[in-house]
């Protein structure tokens, strides 16, 4: 991992970096929101207009470490998804009500259900994408499956992080 941060490039920069595209096998994996943003999503013929959290969440897996862009729409209609996520990482309990703490989301962690998308791209090519097909219910004392067992080892980073920064 290069120890530089992202930044600007001017324009007469050399560069190096190749694609880092990776696709990981459909399964369950732990995850960590590592950003969020506000948004609006416009209307469809499915879902009106609404506001979205567009959510970016790093997934941990023995072929390496993707970052992916996941939108939780704001309407009733999606509600049941709402609650999953929120579930998922310990901040709403099944059966009980939640008032949605955006602020809180950064830096959770939880484990989801990761699948592959098959798409033709503007070229007529034929393409895959990971998307996320589900976050499962948070339990603190839970057996993870063989695919999530980088699961405690990312929770503890994560808490060493987490007081590092607050050293």
């Amino acid at each position: 991992m290069s120890d530089v941060l992202d930044r600007e490039l001017n324009w007469d920069d050399e560069i190096e970096k190749e694609s880092e595209f990776l696709l990981l096998p459909e399964g369950d994996y732990p995850f960590e929101i590592v950003q969020f943003e506000r948004g609006r999503h416009g209307g469809s013929a499915k879902l009106p207009p609404c506001n979205k959290a567009v959510l970016h969440v790093r997934i941990t897996a023995p072929e390496g470490t993707i970052t992916l862009h996941h939108n939780l729409f704001l309407h009733t209609k999606t509600e049941s998804m709402l609650s999953a996520f929120f579930a998922s990482i310990g901040r709403k309990k099944k059966g009980e009500r939640l008032k949605m703490n955006w602020a809180a989301v950064v830096g959770s962690t939880g484990r989801l259900k990761l699948g592959i998308r098959s798409w033709r791209g503007n070229d007529g090519e034929e393409r895959q994408s990971n998307e996320i097909k589900r976050f499962y219910p948070y339990e603190a004392d839970e057996e993870l499956p063989l695919a999530c067992s980088r699961w405690a080892i990312l929770r503890q980073v994560n808490s060493n992080a987490a007081a590092t920064v607050s050293n």
